[in-house]
Formats: C-alpha cells, sequence, structure tokens
C-alpha cells in the first residue's frame, strides 16, 4: 500500500557535518534553538520520520519537515537564523557607546545623576532609547546603595557566628537583635486638633513645640516579629542596662537569652555586663 503525504525529503549527512551538529547538539554554551534544529537533523538522519522524529523532541511536524528542508537546501548555513528583514538600526554603536561612557564617567550639571531626560537631551535621543540602552548595560543612575568593608580581621568569622546564631538558634532559647535610636525629638502641635466635621476636615496647627529629645531602645525578634521597646531621657549605660532588665522580664524564664548588638561604647562598659562580639 503506497503512503500517504508529502514524500520527506533524503538526508545524508557527512562525517564532518555529523561531528559538528552532535558538537552543536551537546554543548551547554550553544544557543538551546540551535542545539534542537542540530538534534532534529541528526534524528531525520537516522532514517526517522517526521512524525517519529516530533514526538522525539516534542516538536511539530512542520516544525521538522521546516528543518529537514533547510538543512537539504544550505546544510549547516541553513540552521543559522538568518538576518530579519525590517528598519536598519538608528542608533550607531558609536551613539550607544557614548551614552554608556557618558553614564558611567560623568554627572550632568547642578544634579547628582542622569535621568532619561537629561541624558536624552544630551545625547540627541528619545527617552525611550536612552532606558532602552540603560536597560541593555543594567544601568541605573537613579539608584544607589552603601557599603563599607570592615578591617576587623575576624570579620567573617563573626558574619558566621551571627548568621548561625539567626539561622539555628539553640534550642530553649531566643535571639534578639538589639539597636537603639537615640536623639528622637519629641515634638507636638502647638494647638489640639479641631476634629472633622461635615463639610470640614480635620484641622491642626502648622507649628510645633519642642520637648527635648528621648532614646528608643528595641530588642526585635525575627522568628515571630515581636519587637521589645523601651523610651528613656537619656542614652547611656544605665538607660541601657535598664532595657536589659526589661527584656529579662519579658522574655520567659525557661528561654536563653541571645543579644546580637553593635560595638556602641554602651554595650560594652561593666555596668551593661554584655560580651562583645
Amino acid at each position: 500500500m503506497a503512503t500517504r503525504g508529502r514524500p520527506t525529503a533524503e538526508l545524508v549527512l557527512t562525517d564532518e557535518e555529523r561531528e559538528t551538529l552532535s558538537r552543536w547538539a551537546r554543548r551547554r554554551k550553544s544557543a538551546q534553538a540551535l542545539a534542537l534544529r542540530s538534534r532534529i537533523v541528526l534524528a531525520c538522519a537516522e532514517g526517522l520520520s517526521n512524525k517519529e522524529v516530533a514526538a522525539r523532541e516534542r516538536v511539530s511536524q512542520p516544525t521538522v519537515g521546516k528543518w529537514r528542508g533547510r538543512f537539504v537546501e544550505a546544510r549547516l548555513d541553513g540552521l543559522v537564523d538568518e538576518p530579519r528583514p525590517g528598519r536598519p538600526a538608528s542608533v550607531t554603536a558609536e551613539q550607544v557607546e557614548d551614552v554608556v561612557v557618558t553614564t558611567l564617567e560623568s554627572v550632568p550639571k547642578n544634579a547628582t545623576h542622569w535621568s532619561r531626560a537629561s541624558m536624552a537631551e544630551r545625547a540627541g535621543l528619545s527617552k525611550s532609547t536612552i532606558g532602552r540602552i540603560w536597560k541593555a548595560f543594567e544601568l541605573q543612575p537613579h539608584r544607589s546603595d552603601d557599603y563599607k568593608l570592615s578591617n576587623d580581621p575576624l570579620f567573617v568569622e563573626k558574619v558566621y557566628d551571627i548568621v548561625g546564631l539567626y539561622l539555628d538558634p539553640p534550642e530553649a532559647a531566643v535571639v534578639l537583635c538589639v539597636d537603639e535610636k537615640s536623639q528622637i525629638q519629641a515634638l507636638a502641635r502647638s494647638q489640639p486638633a479641631f476634629p472633622m466635621m461635615p463639610g470640614m476636615p480635620e484641622r491642626r496647627t502648622h507649628d510645633s513645640v519642642r520637648h527635648g529629645t528621648t532614646s528608643l531602645f528595641a530588642a526585635f525578634d525575627i522568628s515571630d516579629g515581636t519587637v521589645i521597646t523601651a523610651l528613656h531621657r537619656r542614652h547611656r549605660a544605665i538607660e541601657f542596662r535598664k532595657f536589659l532588665a526589661t527584656i529579662d522580664a519579658q522574655v520567659p524564664d525557661y528561654l536563653d537569652i541571645h543579644l546580637v548588638c553593635d560595638n556602641y561604647g554602651t554595650h560594652v562598659c561593666p555596668e551593661s555586663e554584655v560580651r562583645r562580639m
């Protein structure tokens, strides 16, 4: 009985072509599309039908037929994507280089960093083009980050200790991150607020009255998000010791307490009795 359908083009590989296709198919750095096309051609060279190759590679039969035909017509060159038609690029490589170098090595006048608008005006390009160039080169002039490298020779060991304490705390223990915020302005409005009424919003005075400063002490439990806090007029070892007593009073007696603190002077003086990490 004669077979139905369009006859498939005969595909025979030379030793050199087989070696190249095998290399393209197994190399991890090859483009995935090229690797798939190479596997399709190799399977076709084994004498398999388009249906059998499609089932093996989990693609459609037209896809197999396309790359079989492309290879028969142009051999290895037929598996490489051809340049697609379209409008030629309006931004030259020199313009892209100028935008990147300017972004990295200079700042605009009367500003701390480049914006898309200021760079577009300087480079003579559109704001959307500047955005695409920055995105392609992963440039984010509007963002900044802080860094400081510690000069402590045991810095790495201490990081391991602290991170390990957070990730795997001892049994029957609580780990608290302790810090203080001093010199908080205690401000209040000069007059009481007028309450909201129908057709009229709540009203407050524009000026305020200073009532000195206060210091906030806080201990944060990262396991459940609870925070132990205390306010004190001053920020000394005496107040820190009182805060330690507050922590001890609020944490159940059956739990050991591990505090993670910085090396502020109030933490390491004899009155605080906190071992320095």
